[in-house]
């Protein structure tokens, strides 16, 4: 998760690289979102925005949702268990990503060490109480599971790899080795196979014949092949395609109705070769399914920066990602068409995150609180223009993170458990946009302080405001928003919900960093 300050496979001195590396790499950046399209004019101009509701630029695919990373915060009596589970059942989300990861072994991996004739370390016990909250929370809705940590005794490494006996104690150095021992993939296939299996079929039989019984079958929808594996065990495109077959043929023996999402790229403007690699049938096994692919993106300012930079420095970030975006799926439309896109790791790491990392304790709070709306703004910018672009799914990341353990990408306050700004963005957009609404063409008169986008929704006329800037600012609205019901997450909202409210005449000031659903009357 979170670029290379997340992958335990890389050393400290690794963290910075990956995190001060500009988006993207293919192209200077080009402006996706309707605010972006005009240019920069005087700050006195009036923000006046037009919606033509009678001409459809596109039709909607997108989903918005989150992902979920196992961490101890969301363990049976932590303190950030029952705020975040309850959010998450709140919300409803469909595609929602479940990801146990590498800083915490023993809530993540399976089978901790090699097997041998006389036994095998099978263990569940640390890992299904958080799986079993998850899919109780996400009971109706499509999940997206994704075990992306591998035992690291099927890797060749110079001596074994050690790990915390605490569950709870972080270790980012766990995912070492780059080479299988078994080159084949068959016991890396074994692995998901019958981890799968303890999760739908009620359990498996292990290596030396003996069965574990679960009793649990739920159903997986979809199955995420590994995470970011540009920098987890650095995975060439070549190495990851043969470890994305031998799983997807694994778990497919065990649980025939699921279908695979693949790459989860942490860099995706860093080496297209993963895409046209990946998303050309040729590459891969006869029959192996290609139905997502996946990859990450999170605004980072320099250490230097406070939020008077952040206004800017995300948002241009924003922009060169989809940028990005615009090119890789010109290759997913000319390889694999079929193909749909999740984007299931979107959001902001402050610097202070790595430097946690880095000392390996946790650091005083000095996000402030006006952070919260402002990268609740950058998902909602992003929604707009990926919406634009026909990706499918929007996820952003992630539900708990706290001191020590990426505090600036929670969606859940560590300190009272309730939802921040940024969870009340991603509600307000799933309660209010959905896969097959019309997105109209909407323009601005002025400079791209905003974003705006007008829709066409079973429920009737919609339009998305984003305010880009810590400033107020005055929004000319189109004809017929007297009277329009106001959705509004800014700073005024707290942790509180989206406030409701009526349109008073054509003018509107948005707070710094509103955001705002004006669903017209």
């Amino acid at each position: 998760m979170m670029g290379a300050a997340r992958q335990g496979s890389t050393r400290v001195s690794q963290i910075g690289e990956y995190l001060m590396t500009p988006y993207p790499r293919f192209i200077l950046p080009a402006v996706l979102c309707v605010s972006s399209v005009a240019f920069a004019q005087s700050q006195s101009s009036p923000n006046v925005v037009t919606v033509d509701w009678n001409k459809t630029v596109t039709v909607s695919k997108s989903t918005t949702t989150l992902q979920v990373v196992v961490n101890p915060m969301l363990r049976s009596g932590a303190p950030m268990h029952d705020g975040a589970f309850q959010a998450l059942k709140q919300l409803g989300a469909d595609y929602v990503r479940y990801v146990p990861w590498l800083p915490y072994p023993r809530l993540a991996v399976a089978e901790l060490e090699p097997p041998t004739q006389e036994k095998t370390s099978w263990d569940f016990s640390l890992i299904d109480p958080m799986t079993k909250d998850f899919l109780a929370a996400t009971e109706g809705h499509s999940t997206v599971m994704n075990f992306s940590t591998i035992p690291t005794w099927l890797f060749k490494t110079d001596k074994p790899v050690s790990y915390p006996s605490d569950p709870n104690q972080v270790y980012w150095n766990y995912t070492q080795g780059t080479e299988l021992k078994d080159p084949s993939g068959a016991e890396l296939g074994d692995y998901y196979a019958r981890l799968v299996s303890w999760y739908t079929q009620g359990g498996f039989t292990d290596e030396n014949g003996k069965q574990h019984s679960s009793g649990y079958h739920y159903s997986f929808p979809i199955w995420e092949v590994l995470n970011e594996v540009d920098f987890e065990h650095k995975m060439t495109p070549e190495q990851y395609t043969a470890r994305y077959d031998a799983i997807v043929s694994a778990i497919h023996k065990v649980s025939p109705d699921t279908k695979f999402m693949g790459l989860a790229l942490a860099d995706p403007g860093g080496d297209p070769r993963y895409f046209e690699y990946f998303l050309n049938p040729a590459n891969h096994k006869q029959g192996i399914p290609l139905d997502y692919v996946s990859y990450h993106f999170y605004a980072h300012p320099s250490p230097d920066q406070d939020i008077n930079n952040w206004q800017f420095t995300f948002f241009v970030q924003a922009d060169q990602f989809m940028t990005t975006v615009r090119y890789i799926d010109a290759i997913r439309q000319r390889l694999s068409p079929q193909t749909k896109t999740d984007t299931d790791e979107l959001g902001v790491i402050l610097t202070s995150d790595e430097v946690e990392i880095r000392d390996g304790k946790a650091h005083p709070d000095t996000i402030p609180n006006l952070y919260w709306n402002a990268a609740g703004a950058v998902y909602a910018y992003l929604f707009c223009g990926l919406a634009k672009q026909g990706i499918d799914v929007i996820g952003e990341s992630q539900l708990v993170g706290y001191p020590s353990q990426f505090p600036s990408v929670t969606m859940i306050d560590w300190k009272n458990s309730k939802p921040n700004a940024r969870f009340w963005v991603l509600s307000l957009l799933k309660d209010n946009f959905h896969a097959g609404d019309q997105l109209v063409e909407t323009t601005l008169s002025s400079n791209s302080d905003i974003a705006a986008q007008g829709f066409i929704t079973p429920a009737g006329k919609k339009l998305l405001l984003v305010n880009k800037r810590k400033r107020v600012i005055d929004v000319t609205l189109p004809d017929g928003a007297q009277g329009a019901n106001l959705s509004t997450v800014d700073e005024g909202s707290g942790e509180g919900p989206a406030r409701a409210s009526k349109q008073q005449g054509t003018h509107l000031d948005l707070a710094p960093f509103a955001v705002v659903a004006v669903s017209f009357p």
